[in-house]
């Protein structure tokens, strides 16, 4: 396929999934702009590629985000895909802890999404992506925060899909399992860290739930996003598409 004249916008695009999801659609021919708060990060993926741009900006900032909308210009794609993960149980999950997820993983791609959509308006044709979890499906314990943000991100999608379902519009959510990326690193280290087991069991706890045995490739979500992007999907709207295995 080619995304030959499209713009795809791409939050936390330093690492990870993000990252991934820019040279993908770099290399597919879109003008790629990734977003994220680590400056150095983001200059790291975009001088993979000559077609991806960076720039600063924190998705749970109202402000920045619509400077960040301005700075790309108009764009086609939008894949809310910031996001964060920290575990406690719920009687020790603080209230700062909280608002800190909700922020990150729930605001944040409210914020995207609605300045994505805005820009949208009248054309005939668009994408609103959010990258949400297996956690937006089901419950993992520990996770509770986590969990609701990711929940409410696949209920807002849900909603949004209502809303552009007469337009060229579509929206998604993308729901991976545990990921082999960086984030699923720092979760493994804090698994190490409050329970004393050692990093290959925790790795192994996480890889459990996948019925394949293995972690989720970020190309795998990649491939996804893009297949949300090609000709022939555009009955596919207000969806959550598990990545995992067969988990759910």
């Amino acid at each position: 396929m080619s995304l030959e004249g499209k713009t795809v916008l791409i939050t936390g695009g330093g690492s990870g999934v993000g990252a991934d999801m820019a040279l993908h659609f770099a290399e597919a021919g879109a003008r790629v702009v990734i977003a994220g708060r680590r400056a150095a990060a983001l200059d790291t993926v975009a001088a993979q590629h000559r077609a991806i741009s960076p720039v600063v900006a924190d998705v749970t900032d109202e402000e920045a985000v619509a400077a960040l909308f301005r700075a790309a210009g108009p764009v086609d794609i939008v894949i809310a895909n910031a996001g964060m993960a920290e575990s406690a149980p719920l009687v020790k999950t603080s209230l700062a802890d909280w608002n800190r997820q909700i922020a990150v993983n729930l605001t944040g791609v409210f914020l995207t999404l609605r300045a994505g959509l805005a820009q949208m308006k009248g054309r005939d044709w668009g994408r609103l992506i959010a990258v949400a979890s297996t956690a937006g499906l089901k419950g993992y314990p520990y996770v509770a925060a986590y969990t609701a943000a990711k929940h409410g991100a696949v209920g807002l999608i849900r909603a949004t899909a209502q809303e552009v379902a007469k337009t060229g519009v579509t929206a998604n959510a993308l729901c991976p399992g545990f990921l082999d990326t960086e984030m699923t690193e720092r979760s493994i280290a804090n698994i190490v860290e409050k329970t004393g087991m050692s990093a290959e069991k925790a790795r192994a706890r996480l890889v459990q739930n996948n019925p394949q045995g293995r972690l989720i490739a970020p190309a795998e979500v990649s491939a996804a996003a893009l297949w949300l992007c090609a000709p022939g999907s555009e009955s596919i709207n207000g969806q959550a598409i598990a990545i995992s295995g067969g988990e759910i």
